[in-house]
């Protein structure tokens, strides 16, 4: 089967093709990793996922989306995600850590709202500032810092969140963009702050370890963003992008035709677009499905989150199935054979 098989990236090997996305937990104390988070990642790594994600973790305190959510502005967070790191390498998987600003989205303390435009996501939330260019530099340099600290912490990947409505998305979507300067108005200026933090990301993340980015494919809004321009934002940064992490909406609330695989054809066109691997997720959950899209070439990696949260030895099931029992701890492996 597809997904049982190793998948071969810059200097990262993947044991397999299944991805734990990163999924907000809610749970940190002052931007802490503590043993629940231990507990959480790195029972996934002893499920045998190939690749994990850690939540959304803010360059900066006032960057989270609340106050629940791990942070990366201190060198005083690595030493417990260190130790997250090192437990999922020995049981085999590799691990990421997605960075993200959540700009006008963020309701974490009572720091500053900051986004490209002055304009709220809804009635939810604050009117935010709108971003000097001051502003701008400040929160590029950071999300450097934390792809250096997350380098100190062994993280074998970096993923940047340009998805979901935080404010890498704001500035990429003409629905949360109205900036006159070189930073709005055409596509080519609405994709600037993305590259800007792409560059900064690498003066400090090393070349040979991947680096990739997650994007919202469609505000599902005819006058935001499609795959099409999405397609023409990442374009120009497709030799300085390992990976992309395909998902779409979050940035205005509308309607999303949700069915099984929804996101999936987003991935597949970014993928043709830009000729680079992608990970596709969204409503996924049966190994059926899974192989589908594997197989027939639509993304190279695989994301389960709900599904993972409520199974996360779903891959045991995959080994399983390919008659690979061999993968896991024979004490696991047991439950599999038959009587």
């Amino acid at each position: 089967m597809k997904i049982t098989e190793s998948y071969q990236l810059k200097n990262l090997t993947l044991p397999n093709r299944l991805v734990m996305p990163p999924m907000c937990m809610y749970q940190a104390k002052d931007g802490f990793a503590d043993n629940f988070h231990f507990t959480h990642y790195t029972t996934t790594a002893f499920g045998k996922v190939g690749m994990i994600i850690i939540e959304a973790t803010g360059v900066t305190a006032g960057g989270r989306i609340s106050d629940g959510d791990l942070g990366l502005w201190d060198d005083k967070f690595i030493p417990a995600l260190k130790e997250i790191v090192d437990e999922v390498h020995r049981n085999g998987s590799k691990i990421g850590i997605q960075l993200i600003h959540a700009g006008r989205k963020s309701e974490a303390g009572s720091y500053r709202r900051l986004a490209p435009s002055a304009i709220a996501h809804s009635e939810r939330y604050a009117v935010p500032e709108e971003m000097t260019k001051e502003d701008i530099d400040e929160v590029i340099k950071a999300f450097g810092q934390a792809a250096r600290r997350a380098d100190e912490a062994g993280f074998d990947i970096v993923e940047i969140h340009g998805a979901h409505g935080y404010l890498i998305h704001e500035f990429m979507s003409p629905l949360s963009n109205l900036r006159k300067d070189t930073y709005g108005g055409s596509t080519e200026n609405r994709g600037r702050f993305l590259a800007e933090v792409i560059d900064e990301v690498k003066k400090y993340w090393p070349s040979e370890k991947v680096l990739q980015v997650r994007v919202s494919a469609s505000d599902w809004d005819e006058n935001g963003l499609d795959v099409h321009e999405v397609g023409n934002l990442l374009l120009p940064l497709k030799n300085k992008i390992d990976l992309v992490h395909v998902s779409s909406g979050g940035n205005v609330n509308r309607a999303i035709p949700l069915k099984p695989g929804y996101q999936v054809e987003f991935a597949h066109e970014i993928k043709q677009r830009l000729d680079l691997p992608v990970i596709a997720v969204g409503l996924i959950t049966s190994l059926d499905q899974v192989e589908e899209i594997l197989s027939s070439g639509k993304a190279d990696l695989v994301a389960l989150g709900r599904e993972l949260l409520r199974n996360p030895f779903w891959m045991f099931e995959a080994y399983a199935k390919d008659n690979q029992l061999d993968r896991l701890i024979s004490s696991y492996a047991r439950a599999y054979r038959e009587r």
